[in-house]
């Protein structure tokens, strides 16, 4: 999942990013909402996690502008503003969630969790295909009992395959959902951390549950 936090007090930014990369999120960042509204004109993001006390153009405005031609990413309001009003005006904006600060990091993973895993599932606590499966509260892929050794990316990979079970993802939407913008769009990054990820996953199944359709993409697939 990709996420983009606007935050302008530095060091809960910079918190907030390091919590998510944590948790294996791919996550950009900026201070001010002019910045942001340069980056949502030009990225694709799951989830925008938005302070309303902003430098350059304040939160609301930010959420407006995104709002004009995009219902789909959700927005997470983040704000030191606790009046009902507050909540209320953010909300019809269009906002999905309204945390108050100040607030504790695992209560800000469980509502991104929710808001980013609604849109595909009812059940967003575990992902399973076949004997493979993976915690998205836990942040980690299991076959059976063993769990499996993941870096970041190649658990940010793994998560959206599974979200999209059948359906072929391209190298693009890879790129556009689990890597953040500081990465070389022509370099080979994907393929060497599919490639990693496809041989921990047969070792650990005896199969491969990722399949290559040329022109297409990859497909998680459990084996038939």
């Amino acid at each position: 999942m990709r996420i983009l936090v606007v935050e302008d007090e530095k060091i809960l930014c910079d918190t907030i990013v390091r919590s998510l990369n944590r948790l294996a999120y791919s996550v950009d960042f900026c201070y001010d909402g002019g910045s942001a509204m340069e980056l949502l004109a030009v990225e694709n993001y799951d989830l925008v996690v938005l302070d309303l006390n902003l430098p350059d153009a304040d939160g609301m405005t930010v959420l407006k502008t995104l709002r004009k031609n995009d219902d789909h990413t959700k927005v997470l309001i983040l704000s030191a503003r606790c009046d009902v009003a507050d909540k209320v005006a953010g909300l019809d904006g269009g906002a999905d969630d309204y945390l108050t600060k100040p607030f504790h990091l695992e209560e800000l993973a469980a509502r991104i969790r929710n808001l980013t895993l609604r849109h595909y599932t009812q059940n967003d606590v575990i992902l399973t295909c076949g004997e493979l499966s993976f915690d998205t509260k836990a942040r980690r892929a299991a076959v059976g009992e063993e769990i499996l050794s993941l870096t970041r990316k190649e658990t940010g990979i793994l998560e959206y395959l599974m979200l999209h079970p059948g359906r072929p993802v391209s190298q693009e939407e890879l790129m556009e959902h689990v890597w953040d913008n500081s990465v070389d769009r022509f370099s080979n990054s994907i393929r060497v951390h599919i490639s990693a990820l496809r041989k921990k996953l047969r070792r650990a199944l005896g199969y491969d549950p990722i399949h290559n359709r040329i022109g297409e993409g990859y497909v998680m697939e459990d084996r038939k």
